[in-house]
């Protein structure tokens, strides 16, 4: 039987990184999709080095087209996906009387939109027991106003992984962002693997009591 694989879509050097290393060692294979080639071929090797299979693609999530031929690609490349895992999100130092709508929805796509691009590539490669994860923030409750689209992407990923739930939920495939209420540091409850490793319980939960929303606070 082939193993377990995890798609980390906007992979990089921080939570997303962690995160990967942490399915690795729990003998995951993964693929990485993100947008710097150098960031992505170290984590690569990194994960080789904890003994998993890890295949990475550049590609700008917000061009749907090109999104979907990528992930599309390493999930048939793999033949199979259990776990997706989206990070994605822009930071955008403008209040509401700076940020213009157009950069908002841009900031959106990134940030939202671009998780239905990533699981409609790999819907056709998972099975019931799958799950899908994202990082949220408390930014969704207590948005800052100096960085407002921030606050709008991560209460709309929150809902729209209720959503996701709620349809895959017949098929056995499950879905829960996790809400991470405080600041990412280099200590301390916030480090990237801890807040990694509380994605990796979120998609690990009792079924029987599963919470499409896990608030991590440390």
């Amino acid at each position: 039987m082939s193993r377990p694989v995890v798609i980390v879509v906007a992979a990089g050097p921080g939570v997303s990184g962690s995160l990967a290393r942490r399915y690795a060692r729990e003998g995951y294979d993964t693929g990485l999709v993100g947008v710097d080639e150098t960031v992505l071929t170290t984590l690569a090797g990194e994960l080789e080095d904890l003994g998993a299979t890890a295949h990475h693609v550049v590609a700008d999530i917000t061009d749907a087209d090109a999104a979907t031929e990528a992930i599309g690609g390493l999930a048939e490349r793999f033949g199979r996906v259990d776990v997706l895992h989206f990070n994605p999100s822009a930071f955008r130092q403008k209040h509401p009387l700076t940020l213009t709508s157009a950069e908002l929805l841009q900031d959106v796509g990134l940030g939202v939109a671009a998780l239905l691009t990533a699981l409609q590539a790999v819907r056709p490669y998972m099975s019931a027991g799958g799950r899908v994860t994202a990082t949220g923030s408390m930014a969704a409750d207590e948005p800052w106003n100096e960085a407002a689209s921030l606050g709008v992407q991560k209460a709309g990923l929150r809902n729209l992984v209720h959503s996701i739930d709620a349809t895959l939920e017949p098929d056995g495939i499950r879905a829960a962002s996790v809400t991470v209420r405080g600041t990412l540091g280099k200590e301390g409850p916030f480090t990237p693997d801890r807040v990694a490793d509380a994605l990796w319980d979120a998609a690990h939960q009792d079924e029987a009591e599963w919470r499409t929303e896990v608030p991590y606070s440390g």
